[in-house]
């Protein structure tokens, strides 16, 4: 698990330089979603691959901006999902970004999660590791620097609601509606790693992505985003549902599956169910 930590960093590192100084233009390939790529986007994909492919124990990897998993090592036993930079269409506005990372022992799958990382790259660079505990580093003078343990509280006080309004659910757009009503801020910037962390760091809140009209599987991928950050959450004392069921319950059929999914602390997350128990 060190010699994965340690590629992670490495990874982090040159993705921060790229991201400094590299052209964010479109290529002219398409991602697993069918999503024209940025540069910048396939430039973050191979530096994780290739840091990853240096060490033995690791058996294959799949990134969202590959439609198929890449057998590194024969005789590896972990499996590491990841999503190279998540939110890289802000970069050219300067917003905070994040790389996600799933770590699996034998192979893919909820059941098989061992530890979870993601990256921000913001003013700061800061990467938070799960593993046995919550641990938050940040880059300072080249290095990662161990800061803190992170523990959500019972209750926060933000609220970061993803998906388009118009194709939710009138229930939802209710409940989102009611938790501003008692005092909920709004902290949205439409980047997934940056808008967690922010609830992580700031003891609770809720991060819904829930299943609209136009998404009624959800948009977020299980193995490359959902799956990570309910491991990071539950760990933290927090919880992580898609609506009804703990995330880290579901099973996938593809390494491109999605969900819905919501993550927070436990009095959020309980309305949540309630919520959605009653809308059934």
């Amino acid at each position: 698990m060190d010699a994965i930590f340690n590629a992670i960093q490495i990874s982090a590192k040159r993705i921060k330089k790229a991201i400094d100084v590299k052209d964010i233009g479109y290529s002219q390939q398409e991602n697993s979603s069918g999503e024209t790529q940025l540069e910048l986007d396939i430039q973050c994909d191979m530096i994780i691959e290739e840091e990853l492919s240096k060490i033995d124990s690791v058996h294959t990897v799949s990134s969202e901006e590959k439609e198929h998993a890449v057998k590194l090592h024969e005789d590896g036993k972990y499996f590491i999902s990841y999503d190279p930079l998540d939110g890289s269409s802000l970069v050219d506005v300067n917003l905070s970004v994040g790389s996600i990372f799933g770590i699996y022992k034998g192979d893919f799958g909820s059941q098989n999660l061992v530890a979870a990382c993601y990256v921000v790259y913001g003013p700061r660079v800061e990467m938070v590791f799960a593993h046995n505990k919550v641990k938050l580093y940040l880059l300072q003078a080249g290095d990662f620097e161990f800061v803190k343990e992170i523990r959500l509280g019972e209750k926060g006080k933000l609220m970061a609601p993803g998906g388009t309004q118009q194709n939710w659910e009138k229930y939802h757009k209710a409940m989102i509606d009611g938790f501003f009503a008692e005092g909920y801020r709004l902290r949205y910037s439409g980047g997934m790693v940056p808008d967690l962390h922010q609830i992580l760091l700031k003891g609770g809140g809720l991060f819904s992505y829930p299943a609209t009209s136009d998404k009624p599987e959800g948009k977020l991928r299980r193995l490359f985003e959902v799956f990570p950050f309910a491991f990071v959450y539950e760990k933290a004392g927090g919880e992580a549902i898609d609506g009804k069921q703990r995330v880290l319950d579901l099973g996938h059929a593809n390494l491109h599956d999605t969900s819905p999914c919501f993550f927070g602390s436990h009095y959020e997350v309980q309305r949540v169910k309630e919520v959605y128990s009653n809308n059934a």
